[in-house]
């Protein structure tokens, strides 16, 4: 059985949304998946949810990776790439700012 890591669009008329599932190869698009690894909305062009952890579990059995999903991938990458280094000057800037606040008298 070839595994694929895709999507399958759930949603109304013009308002698609997809899944990205692990699916045999031989099934249908929108028809039953193994495990469901994700949500994303191309209206807004957001990432729902990201199960990353499960499509490199999927990965390692050797599924296969459609190219949509592998630009999504890219993508989200990209984004927590970018969580990561405002992440690491946020505590630098508070470190700063605390020094340079003016100390409070107290009252003795």
């Amino acid at each position: 059985m070839a595994v694929k890591i895709r999507f399958t669009r759930v949603g109304k008329k013009h308002a698609p949304i997809y899944r990205i599932v692990a699916i045999d190869s031989r099934k249908k698009r929108d028809g039953e998946y193994l495990e469901n690894l994700g949500t994303y909305n191309p209206m807004n062009k957001e990432i729902v949810q990201w199960h990353a952890d499960r499509i490199a579990h999927w990965e390692s059995k050797g599924a296969i990776v459609t190219d949509a999903v592998k630009r999504l991938q890219k993508i989200k990458n990209k984004q927590v790439a970018k969580d990561v280094a405002v992440e690491s000057v946020a505590p630098q800037a508070e470190k700063v700012a605390k020094k340079s606040a003016p100390k409070k008298a107290s009252k003795e």
